[in-house]
């Protein structure tokens, strides 16, 4: 792979990746290795791009595959997963606001208490912008699943930010 192709995907790519990626494994130190770990793979094995239609989509299926593995292998040694869930990373920018500050923290504490499989599909869906179709073929799942994850998912949303939103209101 040419340096100039590489450095274009990643030019393209590599804010929406890390912000998959921290939504993902709710840590920075994670999303960036798994950011590094995915540039590495295309550098040294260019073929993977061979053939590929949606740039964006395999390579947030790549993201998606190492954030999974890592949060194996995570598991495997510890399971502190389910406190790690509940973190709230700075995964969205930040802002001199308070009432908007508190929003977004509200939010990624939200986020990060749904289960990955929903988490990850609205993600794609509200974040990135993919259709259900388009999240489905990313993730490899049937259609109806990706819709399913994406209601449960923001249907939990709705009710875990209720009481921000009654109380703002």
């Amino acid at each position: 792979m040419s340096p100039r192709l590489l450095e274009r995907l990643y030019d393209d790519h590599a804010d929406a990746l890390t912000g998959f990626l921290m939504d993902l494994t709710r840590d920075p130190a994670d999303a960036r290795d798994a950011l590094q770990e995915i540039f590495i793979k295309l550098a040294t094995r260019p073929e993977l791009l061979d053939g590929v239609r949606e740039e964006r989509g395999y390579l947030l299926r790549l993201a998606h595959n190492l954030a999974i593995d890592l949060i194996r292998r995570r598991a495997a040694r510890s399971r502190a997963h389910d406190g790690l869930a509940e973190e709230s990373p700075g995964i969205f920018a930040t802002t001199s606001d308070p009432d908007e500050a508190a929003f977004r923290d509200e939010l990624a504490k939200a986020l990060g208490a749904l289960p990955i499989e929903q988490r990850t599909v609205v993600h794609l869906k509200l974040w990135e912008g993919l259709t259900l179709k388009a999240i489905a073929e990313t993730l490899k799942i049937p259609p109806n699943t990706a819709a399913s994850r994406y209601r449960y998912g923001v249907d939990k949303l709705r009710a875990l930010l209720r009481p921000l939103y009654d109380e703002i209101r």
